[in-house]
């Protein structure tokens, strides 16, 4: 592979991590900011009962990413970097389409936990893909334009909430991760990883 390919792929790596990256924080702090709306929306009224739920939401949502965590990053190992990304994201994506069309807290429960499962293996898979992908000179380069574009997730998922029902908030966030599938087709495993 010529050294200009090369630079292509590692372009398309850092791109495609940090899109990943910007999904998942979207996600985490669009479900704090719509959490109360939402449950207005499938009829929860008493505030007591909006404040009981949305903890019980985001318990679950975390009970997922720890089990999410441990299960994407044995997977990564086993498989490969870039199977933990396709997985994981698909199950992010498809949780989050199905949020958007729920009418009972069971429901969110579940999705919520699916969910917080598949955000769990973005951020390790791709800080890991692009580590051992970039010289040890660069990688803290290639970790900083991840992490400011998650940032950049936080302040578009704060906007969109205060613009769009909450329910065209999930199926934004569940397209977003859809489009980035597509474009993880281009994305190589890193030679590391290969030679292991």
């Amino acid at each position: 592979m010529s050294d200009n390919n090369k630079q292509k792929g590692l372009t398309l790596l850092i791109v495609v991590a940090a899109l990943g990256y910007f999904v998942d924080v979207y996600d985490l702090v669009l479900f704090g900011v719509i959490r109360v709306p939402s449950l207005k929306g499938i009829g929860i009224t008493s505030d007591a009962d909006i404040a009981l739920y949305g903890k019980m939401l985001f318990n679950y949502q975390m009970w997922g990413m720890l089990a999410g965590g441990i299960f994407w990053g044995i997977l990564g190992d086993k498989k490969g970097r870039l199977s933990v990304l396709f997985g994981s994201i698909f199950l992010y994506s498809v949780a989050n389409i199905l949020n958007g069309m729920i009418s009972t807290v069971e429901q969110y429960k579940i999705l919520r936990f699916i969910a917080g499962f598949g955000l769990a293996g973005e951020l390790g898979a791709g800080v890991t893909l692009i580590s051992e992908s970039m010289s040890k000179e660069k990688r803290g380069y290639g970790t900083t334009i991840i992490a400011s574009v998650g940032v950049i997730g936080a302040v578009v998922a704060s906007a969109f909430a205060h613009k769009f029902d909450w329910r065209i908030n999930y199926y934004i966030g569940g397209g977003m991760g859809i489009i980035l599938l597509f474009m993880r087709i281009g994305v190589s495993e890193s030679g590391m990883y290969k030679e292991i």
